[in-house]
């Protein structure tokens, strides 16, 4: 399969990514305060401008680089390679394998954002209630 003929589909990727973090359409649309229809549709568009871009690489927490050059290919090359990069079929795991960021970052990191998620699904929910507490009271 060449990589040629691939269209560079910034939807697909998106969806991709969004999946990689294990991650709904509804809650990457909570977290861009719109609806899940509007990321299905994002996610069916072929292009999508630069500030929307900035956005939803934010959301999901990657930068606007890595959404815009990500491919499934690179993905399982990256895991290949760190699995056994080594040549000596695993016996030397890790000797060859320089990170480029603090994981315990990434995790607080992903923690904050999830909280900040929930807290924001908490409050809709909140808001519910009192509104249908105001719509029993006025009966």
């Amino acid at each position: 399969m060449s990589t040629l003929t691939k269209s560079n589909h910034i939807g697909r990727k998106i969806s991709r990514i969004r999946e990689l973090r294990d991650m709904k359409q509804e809650a990457l649309a909570q977290a861009l305060g719109t609806s899940q229809q509007t990321i299905s549709a994002l996610e069916n568009s072929e292009t999508i401008d630069d500030d929307r871009l900035a956005e939803v690489a934010k959301a999901l927490g990657v930068s606007v680089e890595a959404l815009k050059n990500f491919s499934d290919e690179a993905a399982i090359n990256f895991f290949n390679n760190f699995y056994d990069n080594s040549g000596s079929h695993g016996t030397n795991f890790g000797t060859n394998n320089t990170c480029n960021f603090n994981p315990l970052d990434k995790l607080v990191e992903a923690y904050d954002e999830n909280k900040k998620l929930y807290e924001r699904l908490v409050q809709a929910e909140k808001d519910k209630v009192e509104f249908l507490q105001n719509i029993l009271k006025d009966k």
